[in-house]
């Protein structure tokens, strides 16, 4: 016998699903949006009490969510800034170069989820293999904290240049910033997305 339990935290609601072998069990309970964990164990607590199931039978958990959709969405989120590689900033609004109408030179494109004025660059270089070409100039991240703290910045992404092939700049960059201003949501690309190519990496 194969059970599973199935989470979807919306905006609103929470949806469980149990299924065992075919004979399923729903619940739909108010999301907690501070504490998203909170609604989503009490949509499971109520599933498995209602289905009699004990948690330790359950085979396989699977879980989504739109709260991250819906905050970029509705432009809800932190107060972010970017840091990249000196040379490099605008590559988030670069993309794919494309556009939705190409003879539409007047076409309006949603803002971007970080200004240019919170793009701010490092100097360093990575190569496609991960080798360093330019090492990490720590006075140059140095710099960049003022202007995190003047902009009242909650969170940062770090998105260098190549950094799925070597990750150490965005690393260091990472601790410095931790150390300097503790309440930072810090990310890295190379770890949300080690992709090729800047703009997935990014933009993730």
């Amino acid at each position: 016998m194969t059970t599973r339990l199935a989470i979807d935290i919306g905006g609103t609601f929470t949806d469980v699903v149990l299924d065992r072998d075919g004979a399923r069990t729903t619940t739909k309970v108010l999301t907690t949006p501070d504490r998203p964990a909170a609604g989503f164990m009490a949509g499971v607590e109520a599933v498995l009490a209602e289905s009699g199931v004990r948690p330790e039978v359950v085979d396989l958990v699977l879980h989504g969510t739109t709260l991250a959709t819906n905050a970029l969405i509705e432009r809800k989120g932190a107060r972010t800034a970017l840091i990249t590689t000196a040379g490099h900033r605008d590559t988030l609004e670069m993309a794919f170069e494309n556009r939705f109408d190409q003879y539409d030179i007047q076409a309006d494109r949603r803002p971007l989820l970080v200004g240019r004025d919170l793009r701010l660059p490092v100097t360093e270089r990575v190569n496609f293999r991960g080798e360093v070409l330019t090492p990490l100039d720590e006075d140059s991240v140095r710099q960049v904290i003022p202007v995190l703290e003047a902009a009242g910045i909650e969170s940062v992404a770090i998105g260098l240049l190549h950094a799925y092939a070597n990750p150490a700049h965005e690393r260091r960059i990472a601790a410095m910033l931790t150390e300097a201003l503790p309440h930072l949501s810090v990310s890295m690309s190379s770890e949300v997305c080690p992709e090729i190519r800047e703009y997935e990496r990014q933009s993730t």
